[in-house]
């Protein structure tokens, strides 16, 4: 008689494993840092926050917390899981050494902020020459959306406040670089705020646009090859035309609130003045139309802005706002994009919902609190977020094909970074084994060949 053992077989599990190394797939993290020159740009930036007689190189202990957090680390504590692998990651600062240089760069304030930033920029150049045809502005121009992003505080923290949705805690502006439909996209400007900052806000608009051009190269600052996008938060006057005034060389589709009087010239439009809305592959889109508004709607406004209003019936189960029309939901946004049709314009704007699948990667790697006390330390940490975001885009786009390369944060922990893997020393070399039998290897191995054949950096 066979006694049933339950679903699973049982194992016998002993603690005296040796040469094996967890999270092995995290060398293409690794040889994406190698490649891009990213650990000696940043070592290179926090040279002035090294001690005399230091063992540990600053920038090498920040990116280690970085590249903790694109693993799926929270908090600085979580760099322990690369300290358990210095054959894969060398040497890794202690707890209180990274903790002190937190403190260090959050005490330094704007000075440590930009030398950080700086030199993400330096590398993102670098990173995009690499990448060829599938950089962000191998079109021509590049794409910069911006969205808030409520980050909850479960204990008291400095400027941690009530929000307009009923939590509490912070309310960050971000910027997020949009890659386009055959990747992902990366960030280029975080700017930690308190909960209670309001959705409006032009200046701290116009300040995340500010962080996020410095991070492009010099040369997106001429003939409109960058533009910005944003949903209604960011149509307000102020914003627009200091938008407006950067014309030569900036573009901009901006959502606008539907405010009384958009919503009597709505009423007004004749039905032969809608046009069919589009999808991507051209087609029309089902039960959705955009007009343009003109008149005395525009005073006030800055010359050369077009007004560009779409109707569409609702989804089934939603609900009708105020401010829809006839059945109809009322979307409006602000371009000063001349000479394109309204329709293309308005797909154009449409496509800024990818920023929302940013967001979502990025309250998966780092954003789904703020570990540390302070503003300042919390600014450093989005300053972390940042570089591990970076690398989670910058290794896809240099290594990564097909249908992997639009693998968000989480897949690719589970696929790629989690590989299994031996360590063996054959005369004066190291080889990592991967798992032969896991599914994603072949990914894994092709993708580190494609990283090989980069030149490595000056």
């Amino acid at each position: 008689m066979k006694h049933s053992i339950g679903s699973y077989p049982r194992v016998r599990v002993q603690d005296d494993g040796r040469q094996v190394v967890s999270q092995a797939g995290s060398v293409l993290l690794v040889e994406t840092v190698r490649k891009t020159g990213l650990d000696q740009a940043i070592s290179q930036a926090l040279a002035p926050w090294r001690k005399p007689r230091a063992v540990h190189d600053p920038g090498k202990a920040l990116l280690d917390v970085a590249l903790a957090v694109a693993l799926g680390g929270d908090c600085l504590a979580d760099v322990a899981m690369l300290r358990c692998e210095p054959a894969v990651f060398g040497p890794v600062a202690s707890d209180p050494t990274v903790s002190r240089l937190i403190d260090a760069l959050a005490v330094s304030g704007e000075k440590a902020l930009q030398a950080i930033r700086s030199a993400r920029s330096e590398v993102r150049h670098r990173a995009w020459s690499l990448a060829g045809k599938n950089a962000p502005d191998a079109g021509g121009q590049v794409v910069i959306d911006l969205d808030g992003v409520l980050v909850i505080a479960h204990s008291d923290k400095q400027d941690a406040a009530p929000t307009w949705k009923k939590t509490y805690g912070h309310h960050p502006l971000t910027a997020f670089l949009d890659h386009g439909p055959g990747g992902t996209g990366e960030p280029v400007a975080a700017l930690l705020r308190p909960g209670n900052a309001g959705s409006n806000t032009a200046a701290d608009h116009i300040t995340t646009t500010q962080l996020a051009l410095a991070q492009l190269p010099k040369h997106y600052r001429r003939g409109r090859q960058t533009l910005i996008r944003t949903d209604s938060a960011g149509g307000t006057h102020d914003f627009v035309s200091w938008l407006a005034k950067r014309g030569r060389w900036l573009s901009y589709s901006v959502g606008m609130v539907i405010t009384e009087a958009i919503h009597e010239h709505v009423l007004k439009i004749p039905a032969s003045a809608w046009t069919p809305a589009v999808e991507t592959d051209g087609e029309a889109r089902d039960g959705a139309w955009v007009a343009e508004l003109t008149g005395k709607l525009l005073d006030g406004w800055p010359n050369g802005m077009r007004l560009i209003v779409r109707r569409e019936r609702p989804h089934p189960g939603a609900q009708l706002r105020i401010t829809d029309a006839d059945g109809m939901r009322i979307t409006c946004f602000a371009t000063n994009t001349p000479d394109r049709a309204i329709a293309e314009l308005e797909l154009r704007h449409r496509l800024r919902a990818r920023a929302e699948d940013r967001i979502r990667a990025a309250r998966a790697t780092g954003l789904r609190n703020l570990p540390l006390h302070t503003t300042a330390q919390n600014k450093v940490w989005l300053e972390i977020v940042q570089i591990a975001l970076d690398l989670l885009a910058w290794m896809p786009m240099l290594a990564l094909t097909g249908k992997a390369r639009l693998w968000e944060p989480r897949r690719l922990r589970f696929r790629l970074f989690s590989a299994a893997g031996q360590l063996v020393t054959t005369g004066r070399r190291r080889i990592l084994r991967l798992a032969r039998h896991w599914p994603w290897t072949d990914e894994v191995t092709t993708a580190l060949e494609r990283l090989a054949l980069l030149p490595n950096p000056g």
